[in-house]
């Protein structure tokens, strides 16, 4: 197993973001998920006053909401220990993947006394957080399976209204000028990096960042006009489209497949159906796509098997969006004919579910563990031989590309190759990530000591943005 000569990023350093993270956003997040089960227990309560007739229904509702004051103590346990810094407990056995992986890892942290919410690897604790959270509502006869993030991740997309019809426009003025680019690589190229944009910055909405921020705010980062676009090149810090569009084209007429390995459900998942469907519609380069999720509820936002079926569902329907005045009725229309496309992709299986192809429930897996991409092949070899099979491997958002780096304290100078270890090489491979985490590589020196010099927070703050690329076959 590959082994970084750098230390994980963790919460002792107290000028960092993961001991902001443990400090302030995790208490938030769960403080959430209190007040949210809180709501519907009171919902509950109200519908047992008027099922009094019903005894069936009254005695379930009645266990549920037992089972969610449970919950809440255990949740708010669980704040309550980490605020002091106590030892991390083992995942319960639920019945449900990974426990026996989480915990082995927990008792060699153990073993090297790093298994306090303060001491533990960042990235570790993050992600064993969220398996907590899993186990505590699997282990409820009621609540088994629910996503506690679920109304949060519905509520955030209804606000992007705006920008996913203003991308729409931009996708039917496309469907127009079809003929005229389509064996032009010169204006195909243009698109390609007007497309590539859109799915980066799509992930400036991350719900477990956005912990203070109001719709207008989210609306801004979600801006994705031209003229935006063209602002933002210069937070693009490390910026690979040339050499990933020049790899592009030489895939014309094969019949390659793309990987999505998906980040954020919502908005950024509506700009990645733009991309694959700008590669696979307007271009000789992909005839398949297959996204891959997480399996439960993770990071707050991250996609679901169940996010991914709603996301088509919400945007055919018209009354998903809240109203708003200033959206035209060709608008509408422009949507809804994108996506009966897409609709159309995933019924006759140009676009796929991870979930839904042969073992691919089982592949899916690695994508919940606590581990670095690093030893992916040896970690999951069948994900592994999947993905080498791969024309493009477009990994998504910020913990993608922490799991990637290994979220490791790499000189920023670190080239990128050198950062994903003995994964460099194994595929074609392209990371679309704004910087929200400290990791961060392949940036030339001298622009970090000044940004950092003129205070600005770019490693954490989303405002930047790395577009890392490397080809299959060679870690160059």
């Amino acid at each position: 197993m590959f082994q970084a000569p750098y230390p994980p990023y963790d919460p002792t350093d107290k000028s960092g973001f993961s001991y902001d993270t443990v400090v302030k956003r995790w208490p938030i997040i769960l403080t959430n998920v209190i007040d949210h089960v809180h709501r519907l227990l009171h919902d509950m309560t109200l519908e047992v006053q008027q099922a009094r007739g019903q005894a069936p229904k009254a005695e379930d509702l009645s266990k549920k909401i037992t089972e969610g004051q449970d919950i809440i103590s255990e949740i708010s346990r669980l704040k309550y220990r980490m605020g002091r810094d106590h030892e991390l407990e083992d995942i319960p056995q639920d019945g449900d993947i990974l426990v026996a992986e989480y915990n082995a890892d927990l008792e060699r942290l153990k073993q090297a006394s790093q298994n306090t919410w303060f001491e533990a690897p960042w990235l570790y604790a993050e992600c064993y957080l969220y398996r907590l959270i899993r186990a505590y509502f699997n282990q409820k006869t009621h609540w088994r399976g629910f996503d506690p993030f679920s109304s949060q991740k519905e509520e955030m997309f209804r606000n992007s209204g705006a920008a996913i019809y203003q991308i729409a426009n931009t996708m039917h003025e496309l469907e127009s000028e079809k003929v005229k680019f389509q064996g032009d690589p010169d204006k195909l190229e243009v698109l390609f990096k007007e497309m590539i944009q859109i799915s980066l910055w799509g992930n400036a909405t991350d719900l477990s960042l956005l912990t203070h921020l109001s719709p207008s705010d989210i609306e801004h980062l979600q801006t994705v006009g031209k003229e935006a676009q063209e602002a933002r090149k210069e937070f693009i810090l490390k910026d690979d489209q040339d050499a990933v569009w020049t790899y592009i084209k030489t895939l014309a007429n094969q019949g390659k497949r793309l990987d999505f390995v998906l980040d954020n459900a919502g908005f950024e998942l509506f700009t990645d159906f733009v991309f694959a469907d700008f590669l696979v519609t307007y271009t000789p380069y992909f005839s398949q796509v297959v996204f891959h999720p997480k399996l439960f509820p993770w990071f707050v936002s991250d996609v679901t098997p169940s996010d991914f079926a709603k996301t088509i569902s919400s945007l055919l329907s018209t009354t998903f969006f809240p109203p708003n005045s200033t959206i035209s009725s060709d608008s509408v229309a422009h949507l809804q004919q994108m996506v009966t496309r897409w609709q159309k992709y995933l019924d006759d299986g140009i676009f796929s579910l991870a979930t839904n192809i042969d073992n691919g429930q089982k592949m899916t897996e690695f994508w919940n563990g606590p581990w670095p991409y690093w030893n992916l092949n040896e970690l999951a070899p069948e994900l592994g031989q999947w993905l080498s099979g791969s024309g493009l491997v477009v990994f998504k958002g910020d913990l993608n590309y922490r799991k990637l780096a290994g979220d490791v304290k790499w000189p920023v100078s670190t080239p990128f190759s050198t950062a994903i270890g003995p994964l460099a090489g194994s595929f074609p491979l392209l990371s679309l990530r704004t910087n929200k985490a400290d990791v961060a590589v392949g940036i030339d020196e001298k622009v970090a000591e000044d940004l950092d010099n003129r205070g600005e927070k770019w490693r954490t703050s989303g405002k930047y943005a790395l577009v890392s690329f490397l080809p299959g076959g060679s870690g160059q």
